[in-house]
């Protein structure tokens, strides 16, 4: 039974098969977060005053009032729903990565609080590497990420799939 595996989870790893490893902060998407608020918030806005100048012109007054207010009520919750998401992401933590990537081009990230044990975990993986008679054991409970709400910045993860096209710069 070979020993030259780095387990991450339930996941094994090759050590002989490992790429690279580093760290990196996984930072919340607040700007695009932030330019969908407006954006959405915009629309909604242009919407209510349109449907209110279709309204207006409309012959029954008392069908307007009632109109208006089902308007003014889902202007209102979208609006509301826009801001919950908005605040959730902006209240999203930085979270500090451990990417263990392989020759195959699949990636274990590993988070953690403390940045300082992350790095600690690259130079025993690295060590680990090096030296084919080294032995360690580290365990450590995976987080739970949401992918969506994180910008990565210059590095690209795939896992796969169709129609990659790669990096797009803005």
């Amino acid at each position: 039974m070979s020993r030259r595996l780095l387990w991450v989870g339930e996941a094994a790893y090759p050590l002989h098969n490992v790429a690279r490893v580093h760290t990196f902060v996984l930072k919340p998407k607040r700007m695009e977060a932030l330019n969908d608020f407006l954006k959405w918030s915009g629309i909604t806005v242009m919407v209510f005053v349109v449907v209110q100048a279709v309204d207006a012109n409309s012959s029954s007054s008392s069908s307007q009032d009632d109109s208006a207010q089902v308007v003014w009520v889902l202007g209102l919750a979208v609006v509301l729903g826009l801001l919950f998401h908005l605040l959730k992401v902006w209240n999203t933590p930085n979270e500090h990565v451990l990417a263990v990537e392989t020759s195959s081009g699949s990636t274990a990230l590993v988070t953690l609080p403390d940045p300082t044990q992350l790095r600690q975990l690259v130079l025993y993986i690295v060590h680990a590497i090096e030296n084919p008679e080294a032995e360690f054991q580290v365990r450590v409970e995976s987080l739970q990420v949401n992918p969506k709400n994180y910008q990565f910045g210059d590095t690209v993860n795939m896992y796969g799939g169709l129609n990659n096209t790669g990096m797009v710069k803005r």
